[in-house]
């Protein structure tokens, strides 16, 4: 994140990024040499860092339980809230996460960016937003009950990424090793709410009912797309995450228009164009008023002397 002292530092830090990241995927900094190479390696990291550190996985299932109670809450308060309010106000969660990082990671935003947080907000909800259907269907909502969820999922959100965060950069345990923790715990608390729900189900049809080729190339999507959402926290932090994932909102919705004909509306080239203004202004370099402020006071000091 950029702090201070200039373009000069804005660019060597994201150099230095870069140099990081292409080392943690090539090895040099010794632990995938460690954790790669043969199946005998990989099987002694996996007995080290998973079966042999139940405090490890207790740690990394803090983040598990987290995401659980967010999907949770997101999902009633879909049920009891309309779908545009739900829209504005679930994307609270990216100054939230902003928050996090500010309080968690002892960061700080200068108020620019604080600006493009915000700015981004806003322009996902455009992006996403679609105007309200009349319907005969009277469904009962608890609007509070809505609100309380909403609030509570937001706050799952902002802490659950940033702790993972904060867990990945602590310590040099591999970044494979630390999703195959986190996944672990993750199945095992979607397990349970999976059979909570639908066991009977489940017991009469079987786990893998309905599992057609397209379902399983959905899944490999997802399962790529979480190893990619691990690398990007690692190596820059969750607020690009946010950038990253609005990005990728607008690139769906150009291929769906490409690929499906979908109609633009003047709410998405709004939101789009807030996005893309929102990720030009958080990656500015933060000016320094150092020079200014002495040149300032070096005036002041010959206009008092004459």
């Amino acid at each position: 994140m950029p702090i201070g002292g200039g373009a000069g530092v804005v660019y060597s830090r994201r150099g230095e990024g870069a140099r990081q990241f292409r080392e943690g995927l090539s090895g040099k900094d010794g632990s995938r040499e460690r954790e790669t190479g043969s199946l005998g390696r990989f099987q002694t990291s996996l007995r080290e860092n998973v079966l042999g550190s139940p405090k490890e996985l207790m740690k990394l299932s803090v983040p598990s339980l987290v995401y659980a109670v967010q999907n949770n809450m997101a999902f009633i308060a879909l049920s009891n809230l309309d779908a545009a309010v739900y829209q504005v106000t679930y994307q609270l969660k990216i100054p939230c996460t902003a928050l996090c990082t500010v309080l968690m990671l002892n960061r700080t935003l200068s108020k620019l960016q604080w600006i493009s947080v915000f700015m981004l907000c806003g322009g996902v909800t455009l992006v996403q937003w679609k105007p309200a259907q009349a319907t005969k269907v009277v469904v009962e909502q608890n609007p509070l009950l809505g609100f309380g969820a909403i609030a509570i999922a937001v706050l799952c959100s902002g802490f659950a990424g940033v702790y993972f965060e904060k867990v990945l950069k602590s310590s040099d345990t591999s970044l494979w090793v630390r999703n195959i923790q986190m996944y672990l715990s993750g199945i095992v608390v979607t397990l349970v709410g999976v059979y909570l729900s639908d066991g009977a189900e489940i017991k009469e049809k079987g786990f893998f009912y309905g599992y057609t080729y397209y379902v399983w190339f959905v899944i490999f999507l997802a399962s790529v797309g979480g190893l990619y959402t691990s690398v990007v926290v690692k190596y820059t932090d969750n607020i690009m995450k946010g950038f990253s994932a609005a990005a990728a909102i607008i690139l769906s919705t150009i291929a769906s228009v490409m690929l499906f004909g979908l109609q633009i509306t003047l709410t998405f080239a709004l939101g789009t164009l807030l996005v893309c203004v929102s990720i030009y202004l958080y990656g500015l370099p933060r000016q320094d008023t150092t020079s200014i402020q002495q040149g300032e006071m070096a005036s002041k000091e010959r206009i008092s002397g004459v």
